[in-house]
């Protein structure tokens, strides 16, 4: 029985570290990104924003951290700017 529960712990933590390591922050998901796009769309390539700002109708919103992010510019909802840093 303790056996099976090892096992059990082991595979989850497996599956958690797996799930982790798979991050949409990626070139090629950058590079499906298209001027126009809503957030909702935005976010189904490259997951939630991790902060977004407005400031007199325009939306700023960051996925990631100062070392590897996308930026995003939003203009009346729309996607109107992106910029990379740290992507392969």
């Amino acid at each position: 029985m303790k056996f099976n529960k090892i096992m059990g712990l082991a595979a989850l933590s497996l599956g958690i570290l797996t799930l982790a390591g798979c991050s949409k922050l990626t070139k090629e998901n950058y590079d499906q990104l298209k001027i126009g796009m809503e957030l909702t769309e935005l976010e189904d390539v490259i997951g939630s924003a991790d902060k977004c700002n407005e400031t007199m109708g325009a939306q700023s919103c960051t996925w990631g951290d100062d070392s590897k992010n996308i930026q995003v510019k939003l203009v009346a909802g729309k996607a109107v700017f992106f910029s990379h840093k740290g992507l392969e």
